[in-house]
């Protein structure tokens, strides 16, 4: 039987598999993908890792891969079905076999909700963004849009406004779904424009993006919108689906855990997006896999199995 699994080889997955390693832990890591990273890998440049400034998100995504790999992780390529705890043996469920260990670690991570509209996808790292804090140093003295209405939308329109030289906040309502401080902030920046009841139908540029066409959900009036970037914010899906009705979540699905990465089930740890915390970024992705990964050892040290 394994010390450890790991499911996810995001930044979270990978840095618990490092310190477990490290830790003397027999352990396996677990990936659906073909290669390891997670969102990074479709990061076209991270400027806000210490050390690294302006490194390619898919080069990050296989630095952190060979660092564990000469370690001596075993990695298997296999989509998890199902999670059990049975005491102190938790198993996995998988599409190559059934895998069983004394503790686990869960970092399958968050996915953003796209827009679903042409060009969406092929300018993904050429203008086309889903985090702000990440992306919008790129974007400095530029003219951007932000898609969405709540919070996340609100508060990147006005970390935006404080670099770029003009802000398109577009929302397909009458009205903000936000916090009303929130909106009463972005309307205090003379070059945030809001556009409300309104969509965007289409992401179009040749090499990156300079244009969205926009249709007001009223009239049925549609625009070109000449920009350079377009930042994404219409909601943010925790991958918890192989944890719901097994640990505590919290309304939108994320899973309630301290610093040290504990669920409610003893035994089982999460790092990584899928946690709730206040930043998601990969510095804070990493951090929660070394967290989990010693409270493990930790955990292990007390049990007998």
């Amino acid at each position: 039987m394994l010390d450890l699994i790991v499911i996810g080889s995001g930044p979270a997955g990978l840095s618990a598999a490092l310190y477990g390693k490290r830790a003397g832990l027999q352990l396996l890591v677990v990936e659906m993908a073909p290669m390891s990273g997670g969102q990074v890998l479709t990061t076209y440049e991270v400027d806000n890792y210490l050390g690294l400034p302006g490194i390619n998100g898919f080069d990050m995504g296989m630095q952190f891969r060979s660092h564990v790999e000469k370690l001596g992780v075993e990695f298997l390529e296999a989509s998890v079905e199902k999670i059990e705890s049975c005491g102190n043996v938790k198993k996995i469920v998988t599409d190559q076999g059934i895998y069983e260990a004394k503790a686990l670690i869960v970092a399958t991570g968050a996915t953003h909700a796209h827009l679903g509209v042409p060009g969406e996808e092929a300018f993904l790292g050429a203008g086309v963004s889903y985090c702000a804090t990440c992306d919008g140093a790129f974007f400095k003295g530029k003219k951007v849009a932000v898609v969405g209405g709540g919070d996340v939308a609100l508060e990147d329109a006005i970390f935006l406004a404080r670099l770029c030289e003009k802000v398109v906040l577009i929302h397909r309502r009458e009205e903000f779904r936000g916090a009303k401080i929130l909106e009463e902030q972005v309307r205090q920046f003379p070059n945030i424009e809001i556009l409300f009841s309104s969509k965007v139908l289409e992401i179009q540029g040749q090499q990156g993006v300079e244009s969205i066409l926009v249709e007001n959900c009223l009239t049925g009036e549609k625009t070109t919108v000449s920009l350079n970037g377009l930042f994404v914010a219409v909601g943010i899906r925790p991958a918890t689906e192989l944890l719901q009705g097994l640990v505590e979540l919290d309304e939108g699905g994320y899973v309630l855990a301290g610093e040290d990465g504990a669920t409610s089930v003893p035994g089982i740890y999460v790092a990584g997006d899928l946690r709730k915390k206040p930043l998601r970024q990969i510095v804070t992705a990493v951090a929660d896999g070394a967290n989990a990964a010693m409270a493990a050892k930790a955990y292990l040290s007390q049990i007998s199995v």
